[in-house]
């Protein structure tokens, strides 16, 4: 808890994400390779805000990524879907050598940190007997923003989660591509009908206002070019050889 309010999320019908008790909000890019494949996240300095502050979740705000109302005028429908089931009774669960990758397709923002510089993780499990791929395949879900792709070190095991911070981060993709609202730390969300999502330590929020799985990101900024500008972006320093 910070200040009076405890921290959570709350998203208001057909409005914005209303935080409380003053969540850390930054900026997060995607570090890219020289061929293209995603690499790390880099995180920049903090963005002021106060205890309680709200995100545009329609897209259309000119403040982005905060609020400044517009979903009001242009009567965006920001109609929730129906709450998926937990993780773990959805999980698709893929063994290795000491790594058990499990998966649940419907939370992917297509970030695509699993599909890799060589192979995707699901064929790289077949060789995690060597351990430097079996740590790469770790590492690799470790920056899936979504948590989709999770793993424990075997079948049925503890859930092994990197270490977050409870913040949101506002993702920004190759060439200024605008993505979610990564949420991490473990901090609540609650659905416009009071109901919660699942309390995870990695969980992606819709802000560009398309996304079928709302609240949830489903990865819809990518095909429609989602951006929180008008113009591209374009800097080499976010790729690495």
């Amino acid at each position: 808890m910070t200040g009076r309010h405890e921290r959570r999320i709350v998203v208001l019908r057909n409005g914005p994400y209303v935080v409380y008790g003053g969540v850390p909000l930054r900026r997060k890019r995607k570090i890219i390779s020289a061929d293209g494949d995603s690499v790390t996240w880099q995180t920049s300095e903090p963005i002021p805000t106060e205890e309680i502050y709200a995100l545009c979740r329609c897209g259309r705000s000119s403040a982005k990524p905060f609020c400044d109302g517009t979903h009001a005028e242009i009567g965006f429908d920001g109609t929730e879907a129906t709450p998926m089931r937990p993780y773990a009774e959805l999980q698709h669960v893929h063994d290795g050598v000491d790594v058990s990758a499990q998966r649940v397709g419907e939370l992917c923002v297509h970030a695509a940190f699993c599909v890799g510089r060589t192979r995707p993780i699901a064929k790289m499990l077949a060789d995690t007997d060597d351990s430097d791929i079996r740590s790469d395949v770790m590492s690799r879900i470790d920056h899936c923003p979504s948590g989709s792709y999770s793993y424990a070190l075997h079948r049925g095991g503890d859930t092994v989660e990197v270490d977050l911070p409870q913040a949101i981060s506002v993702l920004e993709e190759e060439n200024g591509q605008a993505s979610a609202l990564w949420v991490s730390g473990r901090v609540p969300v609650h659905r416009s009908d009071g109901r919660p999502q699942e309390t995870r330590n990695r969980v992606t929020l819709c802000r560009c206002g398309h996304s079928a799985n709302k609240p949830l990101c489903d990865g819809t900024h990518r095909k429609i070019g989602f951006r929180e500008t008008g113009e591209a972006v374009t800097d080499s320093s976010s790729t690495l050889d």
